[in-house]
Order: C-alpha cells, then structure tokens, then sequence
C-alpha cells in the first residue's frame, strides 16, 4: 500500500475544496425542501387553502419533485463524463445556472405543466450535474481519506434536518 504525502500548501487547497463541497451540497440540499412547499404550491394552482388540500389534490403538484429526482439521477449518470471531459468548474457552473434558472422560472409558472419543465426538468439537470462534481473532486484530492468523502453529503443532512422547524410552519399566507 502507498501512502500519498501532500505538500503543505496542497493540504491546505484540499481543505477550501472540502469546503467548498460542503457548501455545494448544502445549496443542492434545497430541493429536499420541497414536501415543506408542497402545500403552498399546491394551494395556489388549486386556489384552494392549504389546509383543505386532499391528498388526491397534492399528487400533480408533488410530481414535480419526483420529475426532479429523475432528472438528478439520469444527469449525474452523464456527469462524471463532462466532468472529465470539459472540467469540474465548467460543469459545476452549468449544473447551478440550470438549478437556479430552473427554480426562478419555476417561480413564474402559471400552471403545473410549467412547474414540470422549469422546476423537474431544468432544475433534476442542473443539480444532476451540479451533485457529481464536489464527489470527483474529493475523491481526488482526498485518496488517503476515502471515508472523509462522504462528510459533505452527511453534514448537509445533520444542518438542515431540522430546518423545517423554524418557521416554515408559521404564518404561511396560503393557510388563509
């Protein structure tokens, strides 16, 4: 077994990737709040009150994030080849300009079909290609901490479990 020795100024390049990653995670995380907004999306395509959604009125609306997740998976698949292809920042700003334009243009959808592109299409691509790259990255500047890699993806889910909690339950103007 070799052992991999950095230098001191490499070391501490690692670290601000590491970081780095942990940042990107924690942004891309955003789209596992999406049951906190379920209801509120829902209530204004139905123009009904949140709390007199039925399940059966929720389904279309939650659909979105299942396109969503489809898109992440089947778009990560291809990016760990334009990752290697075209560079870890070039498709890192790919992923979050389609992440982000998914989810302001989501914002300005006027009916679900809309939600579907911009939010489930647009926005599952750019975080597809947006979630492989901080993995690629640690994996490369790390290989002598093969179980450090995962502590980006753990330590988004340990700082926002808990963030539906504040606030997000409160004063919600769709509960009207």
């Amino acid at each position: 077994m070799s052992s991999v020795r950095a230098s001191s100024s490499t070391s501490v390049n690692r670290w601000i990737i590491a970081i780095a990653a942990f940042c990107m995670q924690l942004v891309l995380g955003a789209v596992y709040a999406w049951s906190v907004f379920l209801k509120p999306v829902a209530s204004l395509y139905y123009h009904i009150p949140a709390k007199q959604l039925t399940s059966a009125q929720l389904q279309p609306a939650n659909l979105t994030f299942s396109i969503a997740l489809l898109g992440l998976g089947i778009t990560a698949g291809f990016g760990g080849y334009f990752n290697n292809r075209f560079g870890p920042r070039v498709v890192a700003t790919v992923g979050g300009v389609c992440y982000g334009l998914g989810l302001v243009l989501a914002g300005l959808a006027p009916n679900l079909f809309i939600l579907y592109l911009t939010y489930g299409i647009l926005g599952g691509i750019g975080l597809g290609l947006a979630y492989i790259v901080p993995l690629a990255m640690l994996i490369k500047w790390f290989p002598d901490r093969r179980g450090f890699i995962t502590l980006p993806y753990r330590a988004r889910r340990i700082c926002t479990s808990r963030l539906d909690t504040f606030g997000a339950t409160t004063n919600n103007p769709c509960d009207a």
